[in-house]
């Protein structure tokens, strides 16, 4: 199902987005930015924001020369960019200072910096230093993981799920098991309505079917004017005696009726 590698993360993901004749330390950096920007963001809008930045030239030293209202205005609309802007010029002021420009080589390093956090910190060790720390574990691999069983308990967050998935998944898939989950749920194990029908996994998947049930006609209410009356969902009783009303009406009381008078003709 991922043989493809069609799925927006397989051409707009991170590993995608930056320049690949930088220097390795504005490649790194570039990276980093990728990876803060796709928080709570489509592939699609953080490659926009990447190609923009990197025109505008997506360096340490050029975010902290640029002004809040044009940073904003080259990553917008990427999720919550007021904060990412903020987190931005934040970051590349620690790493000029901290880390002479580059970004840090450890997972503890990573996550010190402001909008940093461990899903980010180890996609950025993977991607950008080539080391294998962890499971980058995103809202698409925490909710299949679930989904499928993957785990001893259901987990809450991401995590917990990238601890419980590290207990017994080997070493050597943790740096491909990200984007194998993550284009898998952008395409087939989507949050709301999953394609169960089009999945493998359908027949040993323990949620499969569950969290995209058929759809049902919803029945209508009967209209006030319709002298019938809906019918009912697991009989017909109600149906059948409103159609004996309708076959035998009442009869008219002839004593009731008016006589016409007959017309006279005039000699």
């Amino acid at each position: 199902m991922r043989s493809s590698r069609n799925a927006p993360v397989d051409n707009m993901g991170a590993e995608k987005c930056y320049d690949t004749e930088a220097p390795a330390n504005v490649r790194r950096f570039q990276v980093l930015v990728s990876l803060m920007l796709s928080s709570q963001t489509k592939d699609q809008v953080t490659a926009t924001a990447m190609h923009k930045l990197r025109a505008h030239g997506c360096t340490v030293e050029n975010l902290l020369a640029t002004d809040d209202d044009t940073l904003g205005k080259l990553i917008y609309p990427v999720g919550f960019w007021r904060n990412k802007v903020k987190f931005l010029k934040l970051t590349a002021a620690m790493l000029k200072q901290d880390f002479g420009g580059d970004i840090p080589d450890s997972v503890e390093g990573l996550v010190r910096l402001p909008g940093v956090g461990p899903k980010m910190a180890h996609l950025a060790m993977n991607i950008a230093w080539d080391k294998v720390s962890g499971i980058g574990v995103d809202t698409h691999v925490h909710r299949i993981s679930n989904r499928l069983g993957w785990l001893r308990k259901p987990t809450k967050t991401p995590e917990e799920t990238r601890k419980a998935l590290e207990e017994w998944l080997p070493r050597e898939l943790w740096s491909e098991i990200n984007w194998l989950l993550v284009g898998f749920g952008q395409q087939v194990c989507v949050p709301v309505n999953p394609l169960c029908s089009m999945c493998l996994n359908q027949h040993s998947c323990p949620s499969a079917h569950k969290t995209s049930p058929a759809k049902r006609l919803k029945a209508r209410s009967p209209s006030p004017a319709s002298p019938f009356k809906a019918k009912s969902e697991y009989g017909l009783e109600s149906a059948d005696k409103d159609q004996r009303v309708e076959e035998d009406p009442k009869p008219v009381n002839p004593v009731k009726q008016r006589r016409r008078p007959k017309r006279r003709n005039n000699p």
